[in-house]
């Protein structure tokens, strides 16, 4: 179902982005990207202290020119379900074809010319297609990124050695067919063949397929860790006490009440209707993949991708899964 950009926001469920806006931003910036702009609750034009930035690129299945696209998963759709983020988050659109560092800069500037932000502290994440525009934006800029998180992505650059100067956190699971682990063992082999790997994180996770890791974008710790970096910081050095387990990552939407929120626009009155319905639906007794897609109208391939399972997994009663 198409989404809508003006709701109003569920302030019992979520009081700290009470009056948060979510503003679609086209053809602002010229040989930029069209892109989402989220202002929190707390962001003011006046104060005296800038908020942080967070950039979140997406995968190749959020590609093309329609931006409700982007709000499907991810950062935008993890702070609708419930997520606290005290920052300014930037998610563009990309039209097809790799993420253009350049491109992506040139939005993150003309955020950073026209709103209170810090940036010092610009942080960018990404997974699959966005991974690798993550990898690329920071290898391009690692002066301004204060640190990035790639999940399944990999580099297009030859030699992206300037990864070695950015705190950074690479996640990949062994079991993912859509981008092999080797891409992310590749960045990994070039850091260390530049001479140093102390800014790296770097985690596979054995077993895992490619969709199970966009639920890292609905984990507190996730941008905890990101925010706890700035190019400010003396040597630069990576945060390490932050964990992620393959358990937290599997549990990630726990507590998490997608119908409990909705995000309003100032930018447009014209876009398309959200579905009113709920994007988690509890399993009940009877219910299979197949019963449960066609009561959402979805496919169970869509399912098994949202919940990283397969057409064989077998489904409990009380199992919360998430539909859109």
């Amino acid at each position: 179902m198409i989404r809508q950009l003006i709701i109003i926001l569920a302030a019992v469920a979520l009081p700290t982005i009470g009056s948060a806006q979510l503003n679609a931003m086209r053809n602002k910036v010229e040989q930029g990207y069209d892109f989402w702009l989220y202002l929190p609750e707390s962001y003011s034009a006046s104060k005296a202290e800038p908020m942080p930035i967070v950039l979140f690129l997406h995968g190749r299945s959020l590609s093309g020119n329609d931006l409700t696209r982007v709000l499907n998963y991810g950062t935008l759709d993890a702070l609708e379900a419930g997520l606290k983020l005290n920052a300014v988050v930037i998610a563009p659109q990309s039209g097809g074809g790799w993420w253009d560092p350049k491109r992506i800069m040139r939005v993150v500037d003309w955020v950073i010319a026209n709103y209170n932000v810090d940036a010092t502290r610009l942080y960018a994440l990404g997974m699959s297609l966005g991974g690798y525009g993550t990898l690329d934006l920071a290898a391009t800029y690692p002066d301004r990124i204060a640190a990035a998180m790639a999940l399944c992505g990999g580099s297009t650059l030859k030699s992206p050695t300037a990864l070695c100067d950015v705190p950074l956190w690479i996640m990949h699971g062994t079991a993912d067919k859509d981008v092999p682990v080797s891409a992310s063992r590749r960045v990994r082999d070039v850091m260390r063949k530049s001479g140093t790997t102390r800014r790296l994180r770097y985690k596979e996770l054995v077993g895992v397929k490619h969709s199970l890791l966009a639920r890292v974008f609905y984990l507190p710790q996730t941008y905890e860790w990101l925010l706890s970096h700035s190019t400010t910081d003396r040597r630069r050095k990576v945060n390490k006490s932050i964990s992620i387990t393959k358990r937290d990552i599997r549990n990630a939407y726990n507590g998490l009440k997608h119908n409990s929120v909705a995000l309003y626009s100032t930018a447009s009155t014209s876009s398309p209707k959200r579905s009113s319905s709920a994007d988690y639906y509890t399993v009940k007794t009877g219910d299979t993949l197949w019963r449960i897609a066609q009561l959402h109208n979805t496919s169970v391939q869509s399912l098994c991708t949202l919940n990283g399972i397969t057409e064989k997994s077998i489904i409990k009663v009380g199992d919360r899964l998430k539909v859109r």
